[in-house]
């Protein structure tokens, strides 16, 4: 019997790689949307659909004209297609509806699952929007996947519970210990950040007190191929330079890693016997956003990509160093910034949020690696 793993929030960006690589290990993936087209567990009123997507005892019978296929996405909805196509989904995926709110839907999505990997958040600007769901949220995900017994959870945190501090040297790497100065955050109104630091606190905090075995991912600017129909957050902070809409870059830098290495370390860090109980850096390097522009620019030579910095009196802004080796240790090898910008950009191509160049330059690839197609997935045999 496949080993099952939850995913939150399994249809967004990092989330839904998580999803890819896992099925490819040969788990049983359980994932979660807030969505209320989404199939709830032991509701009746879904739409019939086929014994393997349910999981359980269950008609396959189509609705005249309809595949299982067809009703499935009507069932689900158009956010979570994508996730049907994956290889393996169709044998070992189920979509459930969950509100981080509620604990009782929680505490039903996690029955029977031997890991939880969390990476559902709201992302919104104001306080009231976002303080509450994060932090609430993510203390009822710890509290009840303790009370269904699940093995180990992975929390998907943000960098940004960590670099929020202007006393911090930028020369001294970030590390495990690094946390973000709360009332900075507030000064400066960086809400998620602030709810973010709060709710990762408070996640280890509940796990000490329930005996939960927790690790944590902290992802930096992550990019790479979009497998979601949507537009995500990340994935806009280099749009804008490929559009015209932005006519100079900032004078910032910031640490940049693909999405594939930021899924396949939430995977790693699940299966790892001796990873839990401790906060992992996800980070490949750190460039100056004109760097980032000449590296696009490099690719795509046809988009109105800026070469003017908007401050040209001071010097380029240094960015924080990283210390990645504790994940290099568990075997991921990060994809160079190169062939992630790449891949983003004809992402954006593909999926219609950019008119497509030509004359590009091709990066050489460097395949996942993460083995594929276990039989017997590590999260299962050493944990």
């Amino acid at each position: 019997m496949a080993v099952v793993v939850c995913v939150t929030g399994a249809g967004g960006f990092i989330g839904s790689w998580i999803v890819k690589l896992l099925l490819a290990r040969g788990y049983a993936v359980r994932g979660t949307s807030r969505h209320a087209g989404t199939v709830p567990l032991a509701v009746s009123r879904c739409v019939p659909l086929p014994p393997k997507i349910l999981g359980r005892a269950g008609s396959a019978k189509s609705a005249p004209g309809m595949d299982w296929a067809d009703q499935l996405l009507r069932a689900d909805g158009p956010k979570n297609a994508h996730l049907w196509a994956l290889d393996g989904a169709a044998e070992r995926l189920t979509m459930v509806q969950v509100d981080l709110l509620d604990r009782a839907s929680l505490r039903a999505a996690f029955d029977g699952c031997d890991g939880v990997i969390h990476t559902a958040s709201p992302m919104h600007d104001t306080p009231e929007e976002i303080i509450e769901p994060v932090i609430t949220g993510t203390l009822n995900v710890v509290e009840m996947a303790a009370d269904a017994g699940v093995r180990r959870v992975v929390l998907s945190s943000t960098i940004g519970t960590m670099y929020m501090n202007p006393h911090r040297d930028p020369d001294a790497p970030l590390d495990e210990s690094c946390w973000s100065d709360l009332d900075y955050c507030k000064q400066t109104k960086n809400w998620y950040c602030y709810a973010k630091t709060i709710a990762e606190r408070g996640a280890w905090e509940a796990a000490r007190a329930l005996g939960l075995d927790l690790a944590v991912v902290i992802p930096v600017v992550t990019l790479g191929e979009l497998l979601q129909p949507s537009m995500n957050t990340s994935t806009k902070h280099i749009l804008k330079y490929l559009t015209g809409e932005a006519k100079a870059y900032v004078n910032e830098s910031h640490a940049y890693v693909h999405v594939k290495d930021a899924a396949e370390a939430h995977v790693r860090v699940l299966e790892a016997p001796n990873a839990g109980g401790r906060r992992y850096v996800c980070a490949e390097r750190t460039l100056h956003r004109g760097e980032l522009c000449r590296i696009l620019a490099g690719h795509f030579p046809e988009y109105p990509i800026p070469t003017r910095c908007k401050d040209e009196v001071n010097p380029p802004k240094k960015g924080y160093k990283y210390t990645n080796q504790p994940l290099k240790d568990l075997g991921i090898k990060f994809t160079p910034v190169q062939e992630y910008l790449y891949e983003a950009v004809k992402s954006l191509q593909e999926k219609g949020f950019i008119h497509k160049a030509s004359g590009t330059k091709v990066p050489a690839s460097r395949g996942s690696s993460l083995p594929q197609n276990s039989t017997a997935p590590m999260f299962m045999s050493k944990l």
